[in-house]
């Protein structure tokens, strides 16, 4: 692990070997994607009065007898009910060299279903970030914010990602890799990221995504292509390239920009500048090396857009910036690529739901 980058599938899967990575069960095939490891839940849950940091000098499980509300058995199945907050102990614990720091996201699936999923560590002071050095145990806070959704142990709802020193691209990096390799059809908008937008003018018809429906029924997360996106979810068209926003309301759309991640490098989607409107993307963003990449099955790939709408209404228009890319360079190339004989989901997508519901 001597190269400067994010760490591939081969280096975790040594890393689990070694003990860095331990698991109860030990890490399956099945959990190792080509820049990340999906985290697995444990048995148990707790129901928490609000969400929460450990703090320096602080553990989790203090925190959890401090706050919690009651404990849940997963083991034959639980609801984690809309509007509420868990802590989940994950089967996943870490015990980091110095040097080897870690981030988590929530899984694509994950994040489509509105399910805002964070990870948090003893002694942290940030979601989702795991220090150099860092030896204890993972939990998983979950905050169902659209549907109540039936979880067990075992369940993969978010996944982590290893990285050693700093591999972000510059801009001015970020440029060359685009001249050298494509990143975006067309003239790419750079700065801190490689920028992209809304569509809402899509070549055929005038459906430009969905809005989540407040009162569903539960959903299964081991059900897929179960349900039918009728009862769930709202169409919303447009004929005029724009739509506006509802407060406290949350949307699926896609990217205008078929996105590439070249095999040497990773890329987490990250939110544009907070005074650009009254929404935030709420992102899912992990995205794989392969990622829309002609040799691994994709010819570019669109971004599909979390959104939410915060206190006033918010006209969204075809074309406005919403987020941006930030490309990494990878230790060395993974294994296999994203899409490349892996159980790849989203390989190629346009506008596209979770995995749990009939095709459209």
């Amino acid at each position: 692990m001597s190269d400067i980058g994010v760490l591939p599938a081969q280096t975790l899967r040594a890393m689990a070997a070694q003990g860095v990575i331990h698991a109860d069960p030990a890490i399956t095939e099945a959990q190792i994607q080509p820049a990340s490891l999906d985290l697995r839940l444990g048995t148990r849950a707790w129901r928490v009065r609000a969400s929460f940091l450990a703090g320096k000098g602080r553990r989790v499980a203090d925190r959890l007898a401090e706050l919690e509300m009651h404990q849940m058995d997963l083991g034959a199945g639980a609801v984690l009910e809309k509007g509420c907050v868990y802590v989940v102990p994950l089967m996943e614990s870490l015990n980091l060299p110095m040097g080897i720091q870690a981030v988590a996201n929530a899984k694509s699936s994950t994040g489509r279903l509105d399910l805002l999923t964070r990870i948090i560590t003893d002694e942290g002071v940030e979601f989702d970030r795991v220090a150099e050095g860092y030896c204890g145990p993972l939990y998983a806070e979950i905050c169902p914010r659209s549907f109540s959704v039936l979880v067990r142990p075992g369940m993969r709802l978010n996944q982590i990602r290893f990285r050693k020193g700093h591999a972000v691209l510059n801009d001015a990096e970020l440029l060359d890799l685009h001249a050298a390799q494509s990143l975006v059809p067309g003239e790419p908008v750079i700065s801190e990221g490689l920028g992209f937008s809304v569509d809402l003018r899509p070549t055929s018809g005038t459906l430009v995504g969905y809005r989540a429906k407040p009162h569903t029924g539960v959903i299964d997360m081991d059900r897929i292509g179960a349900y039918d996106p009728a009862e769930f979810w709202e169409k919303l068209h447009s004929k005029d390239g724009q739509i506006i926003l509802d407060p406290g309301a949350f949307y699926i759309l896609v990217s205008r920009e078929a996105v590439h991640i070249p095999p040497d490098y990773a890329a987490e989607m990250a939110p544009y500048l907070a005074m650009v409107g009254e929404f935030r993307v709420h992102y899912a963003g992990f995205f794989d090396p392969g990622f829309g990449h002609a040799a691994a099955g994709g010819t570019g790939a669109r971004g599909v857009l979390e959104v939410r709408c915060h206190e006033a209404p918010f006209v969204l228009e075809h074309g406005q910036i919403v987020g941006r890319l930030v490309y990494e360079r990878m230790s060395e190339r993974p294994e296999r690529l994203y899409g490349a004989d892996l159980a790849s989901n989203y390989q190629g997508q346009g506008l596209k739901l979770a995995k749990h519901f009939k095709a459209v």
